[in-house]
């Protein structure tokens, strides 16, 4: 299956007996889960990191729930290094109750501001900005007893121990879909998320970037690298296929990033 295939290809990159290894027999196990990714065709990175996410998760959840039967066997190492929380706070704009709707997150998907240059402080800001809903949008008020406007604003209410964002350069304009060429620019350490956390989390709020996912492209062809921070020797290393280069960290900031890993 998918996860003992992600074991083996974990094994042989950390062993170091290879210059690289191919992913293929992990692809190939994916894809037989999930036939779009078995195709010789450009995927959404995003996309497919939340299947590995999800299918690692309902692996491992099972081999946790046969050696130690009970509470937190629902859990697993996915959900303990990237799962967090969402607090929206949903405001009746006619009877002015609120109410808390909590959404579990892996990924956070942030709008992109500018189609020349903004930073990611300017996406979360965004992201995490009161936004009204009307028209078909319209809450069911209980107080009310009728579908009503609303303000609604999210905040972190549990921050993951790894944040993963997904910078949402792909949109639809009208009847086409447009890949956005921004420039965002992304800190290598401290980012602070407590301006969108509850205070309760403000002291764990500061993250360090470990990894970045590029997309360099047009929407129907394109290529992915990634450049990712060794935990040990704190270098950069770029990945493009089976080309494996050490980087510094200047060339880490790219206007070809697509998922950012803090």
């Amino acid at each position: 299956e998918s996860a003992t295939a992600f074991g083996y290809l974990m094994s042989d990159m950390w062993l170091g007996e290879f210059d690289c290894v191919s992913p293929e027999v992990f692809r190939s196990a994916l894809g037989a889960r999930y036939p779009t990714f078995s195709e010789r065709t450009q995927q959404d990175a995003q996309e497919f990191l939340i299947c590995v996410l999800n299918e690692l998760h309902e692996a491992l959840k099972k081999v946790r729930a046969q050696l130690w039967p009970g509470p937190g066997s629902e859990t697993s190492i996915i959900t303990q290094l990237f799962e967090g929380q969402l607090s929206y706070d949903i405001t009746c704009l006619e009877c002015k109750t609120t109410t808390d709707k909590p959404e579990i997150f892996t990924v956070l998907s942030l709008p992109i501001p500018s189609e020349s240059t903004c930073s990611l402080q300017d996406c979360l800001k965004c992201f995490f900005q009161q936004d009204k809903l009307t028209w078909n949008n319209q809450i069911h008020c209980s107080w009310c007893g009728t579908k009503q406007d609303a303000a609604v604003k999210a905040t972190i209410a549990k921050a993951p121990q790894i944040v993963i964002f997904h910078l949402k350069r792909f949109e639809w304009q009208g009847n086409y879909k447009k890949k956005l060429l921004t420039d965002i620019c992304y800190p290598l350490s401290n980012l602070d998320l407590s301006p969108y956390s509850y205070p309760l989390f403000h002291k764990n709020s500061e993250y360090s970037l470990c990894a970045v996912v590029n997309h360099s492209g047009l929407l129907d062809g394109g290529h992915y690298t990634a450049f990712c921070k060794h935990s040990v020797t704190k270098n950069w290393y770029s990945f493009d296929d089976s080309q494996i280069t050490k980087i510094p960290n200047s060339s880490v900031q790219t206007e070809a990033a697509y998922l950012l890993f803090y």
